[in-house]
């Protein structure tokens, strides 16, 4: 993966800030909490079966859904994930 994909703002078992453009594979390896939100958001990924392997830009864009209002929930579910470590 690379380095400058990630933000040094989360400290989440390694995880970086998520942006648009990092893996869903990536994110979902580093921090399998935040498959809910992809769920709920009615978007296929690897935990529920449904394999993708592009950006979650790639995904929202395939699926019609606002890819950064689901970044800013990723990130908001990222920082109370770091708070309570």
């Amino acid at each position: 993966m690379p380095i400058d994909l990630l933000d040094d703002s989360c400290i989440i078992t390694g995880m970086k800030k998520v942006t648009a453009e990092m893996p869903v594979d990536t994110i979902l390896e580093k921090e399998p909490r935040l498959a809910r939100l992809f769920i709920d958001a009615g978007l296929p990924c690897i935990v529920c079966g449904e394999p993708f392997w592009g950006t979650v830009r790639e995904l929202c864009d395939q699926r019609g859904v606002n890819c950064t209002e689901l970044v800013e929930l990723l990130n908001k579910e990222t920082d109370e994930i770091n708070e309570k470590s």
